[in-house]
């Protein structure tokens, strides 16, 4: 079996799942292109396998303090949260708060019963952190605009030079990740998606009868492909897409 690593060659193998070149496929090469375009996107918006999780640095220029917001590649699916980039607590580096408390992590950790107040001393130092900095981590982010909108001071909170964390989703570009294409999942989809588009072509043929007594049923071709692809993307649901809090911080 040929490994499917590129988009032509995904286009042959759907093709030929519907039996080409023996039978003549009733698809215009544009038609074709659009039905692997949905695929691919389908696959990226809802496969676990499309997206891969991950943590972007951005360093905040006046752009960003001028718009207050922060613009990020179109291939952002989800963000799931900001992480902190300030701190209520008095001090910096080995003189901060955090630092001191951490000093004793490990001794104190190995004796029984220290984890709990371990466990209360951290959370009240994050209810601190609310309290007086407010919720650092309350952002928007709007994907078709590519923006990810921070309720916070710009110019105080966040200035000129600063860094902060990004965490979320990337959709997989399969021209660079090529193992993508030969995903199977995406390979059923697409032949489904083309299935359909050639009963749909026909189907204005319905009825005609050909040379030798054939008959045209393209109604049946887009029958058939409508319950695969419910069945395809009833599977995907079932055992690739992630649950509903996936992309909840």
């Amino acid at each position: 079996m040929a490994i499917v690593d590129s988009r032509q060659k995904l286009i042959d193998y759907a093709l030929r799942n519907l039996g080409a070149p023996v039978i003549e496929i009733n698809v215009d090469e544009d038609q074709i292109e659009d039905r692997i375009d949905e695929a691919i996107q389908f696959y990226q918006e809802y496969h676990s396998d499309g997206v891969v999780r991950i943590y972007r640095k951005h360093q905040v220029d006046s752009d960003d303090i001028s718009n207050r917001y922060i613009s990020l590649p179109e291939n952002f699916l989800f963000v799931n949260r900001v992480l902190p980039f300030s701190s209520a607590q008095d001090g910096t580096g080995m003189f901060s708060l955090d630092y001191q408390l951490h000093l004793q992590d490990i001794y104190n950790l190995r004796q029984p019963g220290l984890v709990v107040n371990y466990e209360m001393t951290k959370q009240y130092m994050s209810l601190i952190e609310r309290n007086i900095n407010g919720m650092q981590e309350l952002t928007t982010f709007s994907r078709h605009q590519n923006r990810l909108y921070i309720e916070t001071k710009w110019g105080d909170s966040i200035k000129e030079n600063d860094y902060i964390i990004i965490e979320g989703y990337e959709t997989l570009d399969p021209d660079t990740y090529r193992d993508v294409y030969n995903d199977r999942f995406l390979k059923k989809y697409a032949t489904a998606l083309i299935k359909r588009q050639w009963g749909l072509n026909l189907i204005k043929f319905e009825g005609m009868q050909l040379p030798g007594g054939v008959t045209l049923n393209g109604r049946q071709i887009y029958d058939d492909a409508v319950q695969d692809i419910e069945k395809i993307e009833e599977d995907m649901q079932l055992t690739y897409e992630m649950p509903a809090d996936f992309y909840v911080g």
